[in-house]
């Protein structure tokens, strides 16, 4: 019997007799996986029974942990502050995150944003990017080389990870998600001490949490936001999936805008998002979701703890923001302070 198959028979037992892996099984299957000691019939099999089940905690710790084993990453690595996944891409919406990613890098946080693009009638980073005339990194080094010189960087999944871009792509065979979509915004793949991620299914942001718990992430943010992606919805409250120094936490954020007030835009246009960033336009709603995105990176920070002081500060920043646009870095980041509810730290940016 192929050694593979183990893994599919304990997911495939039928009702009574099937169950999840454990976190070492799981990393065992992926390692095979990723050594290509599969045969693509088992593959696709084993993948479509995890679909069925859909990924636990456990699974995607081990999983995650098999494919970052995969990285070439030196450990004089430039390191983030911030590890940003963003898969989803905006439908009804423009990418307001990434301004807010872009005011945080400013500001002295650098972010490394990583994710995905599809031909599909969504907006994703990319495109946002090539409009604001900043390019997406070649590889690893590459963006940290954009990191130290600039606080920002946005690489393809591909070019850090083709095992788990080619994984993802098996949605347009099986017309299903694989649980690879849930692992990829897992990777951190420069072991930022803060990795952020929005989700669509509410279901999943706990399954984040905890993973991130078991992979022993220092700090991080999960929840519900816009098309997926990690976006404050301004008009409806926010429920909050927290890890701070080992513990997990949670809260909800009340709605920052009263419902029915949200107008979407007859097409996404990246024109008006320019001018809403350079300051040449108003959008209500733009801005606050990148107020709202803000609060909630300042939260996970440890820079503020309440709403209310978070939101002061992000306003603040979002008013200030052509006076601190992406710069050099003369230094490394420092870890991400992040706090516990009763008792926040002093968090320093590297500048600005």
């Amino acid at each position: 019997m192929h050694p593979f198959a183990r893994f599919i028979q304990i997911l495939g037992k039928g009702r009574q007799g099937m169950r999840g892996l454990s976190r070492t099984e799981a990393y065992e299957a992926m390692r095979m996986i990723a050594c290509y000691d599969v045969e693509p019939e088992q593959l696709g099999a084993f993948l479509m029974l995890m679909r069925i089940k859909e990924e636990s905690a456990e699974e995607v710790a081990g999983f995650t942990q098999a494919l970052r084993e995969s990285f070439h990453v030196a450990e004089s690595a430039f390191q983030p502050a911030i590890d940003w996944a963003a898969y989803a891409g905006k439908k009804r919406q423009l990418p307001w995150f990434l301004l807010a990613a872009l005011i945080l890098a400013g500001r002295g946080y650098p972010v490394l944003m990583h994710g995905l693009r599809r031909d599909d009638e969504r907006l994703y980073v990319p495109e946002a990017l090539e409009a604001l005339e900043i390019e997406t990194a070649r590889s690893l080094v590459d963006a940290q080389e954009q990191l130290r010189l600039r606080g920002f960087a946005y690489l393809p999944i591909s070019k850090f990870s083709p095992l788990t871009a080619e994984l993802i792509e098996t949605r347009n065979l099986f017309g299903l998600r694989p649980p690879l979509h849930t692992v990829a915004r897992m990777l951190n793949p420069l072991s930022a001490p803060l990795s952020v991620m929005g989700v669509f299914h509410p279901n999943f942001a706990p399954i984040h949490q905890q993973a991130a718990l078991l992979l022993e992430q220092p700090a991080a943010l999960i929840c519900k936001g816009d098309g997926g992606e990690l976006e404050r919805i301004p008009d409806r409250s926010v429920e909050l999936f927290g890890v701070s120094d080992g513990a997990a936490w949670t809260t909800s954020w009340e709605r920052l805008m009263r419902p029915g007030q949200l107008v979407k835009p007859e097409r996404l246009n990246l024109y008006h998002f320019i001018q809403v960033w350079e300051g040449e336009t108003e959008d209500s709603y733009g801005e606050q979701a990148v107020i709202g995105t803000l609060a909630l990176l300042i939260r996970a920070l440890g820079l503020e703890l309440t709403p209310l002081a978070a939101h002061q500060l992000a306003e603040s920043w979002w008013v200030q923001r052509q006076q601190h646009p992406l710069q050099v870095l003369e230094r490394p980041a420092a870890t991400c302070a992040c706090a516990q509810a009763d008792s926040p730290p002093a968090a320093t940016p590297l500048s600005g």
